[in-house]
């Protein structure tokens, strides 16, 4: 639930920088740059939230692995009970 708060805030905030973004006036140096850091500090959040997710994955996928092994194993295990 907190990942999912975070995911939409992370959202607002890149629409609330297109919106920034599509008003700025491109003489204006001090906006753009205002607005580059913005952009920069968003992206460095998007990819932690990126390695994140990645490293959720990989262990959803060690689990995954070696439940399958338990049942593969299980199984056997059965099959040698009943003399197969």
């Amino acid at each position: 639930m907190m990942t999912e708060k975070r995911n939409d805030r992370l959202l607002v905030r890149l629409q609330r920088l297109q919106t920034t973004a599509a008003s700025v006036r491109p003489y204006d140096r001090a906006q753009l740059r205002a607005l580059l850091d913005d952009v920069g500090t968003l992206r460095d959040q998007l990819m932690r939230e990126c390695t994140r997710l990645d490293q959720e994955l990989n262990r959803a996928a060690v689990r995954v692995a070696a439940i399958t092994a338990y049942g593969r194993s299980a199984q056997s295990v059965r099959a040698l009970r009943r003399g197969h």
